[in-house]
């Protein structure tokens, strides 16, 4: 028997000290029951670091060709492609011919590096592509604050990003891999 999804309310609050963005976002997320909290919280927080008013979490996971969150225009075209993990080059590829932008979150620590080692000479032609890494450290400290309603503020500020839940604060530096030419 296929298990449900388990149903994760989020108030996520944004200041983006960096893009001038500041609002305060009502998600309902859906974990599939093969994603880790790890990973839902690394969606939230790509989520956070790409927020703008038409981003959407799309089904992600479980749907093929999908990536875990995009942002379309208002005549419907795919703007941001956000991705999570360590994807092909085929599906870089192909995210990259239909977005104007795509931007990648690999994590998962020596794993990602790895990844990123293989493949990132060939990513150098896709010029809308941007590689975000995760470190280990700072995405477990993410799984621990995850609980199924949560209120996120998230500050970024030079790059760097300021969660807090309560009285919990985590500390993330994204890595920037490959920014898009």
């Amino acid at each position: 028997m296929a298990q449900n999804a388990t149903i994760y309310k989020v108030e996520l609050s944004v200041s983006d000290m960096d893009r001038h963005y500041y609002e305060t976002h009502k998600l309902t997320v859906a974990k599939h029951p093969s994603e880790t909290e790890e990973r839902l919280m690394v969606r939230i927080i790509a989520f956070a670091l790409n927020a703008h008013e038409n981003l959407e979490m799309t089904k992600g996971i479980s749907t093929e060709g999908e990536p875990d969150i995009w942002q379309k225009s208002l005549s419907g075209e795919l703007d941001v492609w956000v991705a999570l993990g360590l994807p092909s080059e085929k599906v870089m590829r192909q995210s990259c011919s239909k977005a104007g932008k795509v931007v990648i979150y690999p994590y998962g620590g020596r794993t990602a590096e790895v990844w990123w080692d293989k493949i990132k000479t060939s990513t150098t032609r896709f010029a809308n592509l941007h590689v975000i890494g995760l470190s280990e450290k700072d995405t477990g400290a993410l799984a621990a604050l995850a609980s199924r309603a949560m209120k996120l503020q998230v500050n970024i500020q030079d790059g760097d990003v300021m969660v807090s839940v309560g009285d919990s604060i985590v500390n993330i530096t994204p890595l920037m891999w490959k920014h898009a030419a």
